[in-house]
């Protein structure tokens, strides 16, 4: 009697040890979890697969994932991404979508007129146009606004700077560390 007691209480213990791991979400360590079903919500550390499209205040759209089918990847609060859209996609959970304006400070910051600079040209240097996209010495892109004699007048801005940027954003899969 005193067995089947025993083991009784072993199966008993068993089933609730299974019981209890079975709801895990959480990895053990050196382990991932990816979550395509909705259980997650996005937090800092997630590596994110999102379909977004992006438009300017005048509806136009300057970039979208949709387009070329293929999902966007990225790591949640390592500054891959803009700080607005990493801000966006916190909380949400795989399936959620989200129509968000992220305006210039969170963006690419407010356009800074000491960015814009003249610069010694000579005729020995490559040819250059207005409109061109050139890199400066210091690796920073820049846009040719006018070639003067002598001089060139570039603008180091960021193509978005000053400009809200609205975004839809689909959350497609959610994997965790």
């Amino acid at each position: 009697m005193l067995k089947r007691h025993l083991l009784l209480v072993l199966a008993l213990a068993a089933l609730l040890l299974a019981a209890c791991s079975s709801g895990d979400d959480s990895a053990s360590e050196g382990e991932t979890t990816s979550d395509t079903d909705g259980g997650f919500m996005v937090q800092d550390g997630d590596l994110l697969e999102v379909h977004y499209v992006g438009t300017l205040d005048d509806g136009s759209v300057f970039d979208s994932s949709r387009e070329s089918d293929t999902p966007f990847t990225f790591t949640v609060g390592t500054g891959q991404v803009i700080a607005g859209f990493d801000e966006a996609v916190r909380g949400l959970k795989v399936g959620d979508t989200r129509v968000v304006t992220i305006q210039p400070a969170d963006a690419y910051g407010e356009r800074d007129e000491e960015l814009v600079v003249e610069l010694p040209y000579g005729p020995d240097q490559a040819d250059v146009a207005v409109g061109d996209e050139v890199v400066l010495n210091t690796g920073q892109p820049a846009v040719v606004l006018e070639v003067k004699e002598g001089t060139v007048v570039l603008d180091a801005n960021h193509k978005f700077a000053g400009q809200a940027l609205t975004f839809d954003i689909e959350i497609l899969s959610i994997t965790r560390p």
